[in-house]
């Protein structure tokens, strides 16, 4: 445990790199782009709905 504590950063990279490159050749290059670009507008467009709280006022009106 004290060998991933010391290398925690390196090792979680190492993974998201595989990650990305397993991505990348089984469905393509573009495709991966266009995921990357998708998945960070769905986070962009769910913290701007927990800031500004239009889900919790659309929960209690219903």
């Amino acid at each position: 445990m004290d060998y991933f504590e010391k290398y925690r950063y390196p090792i979680v990279g190492g993974l998201v790199g595989a990650l990305v490159a397993i991505c990348i050749f089984t469905i393509g290059f573009w495709k991966m782009i266009l995921l990357l670009i998708l998945v960070a507008l769905g986070i962009f467009v769910g913290l701007f709905l927990k800031s500004t709280g239009i889900i919790e006022q659309f929960k209690k009106r219903h």
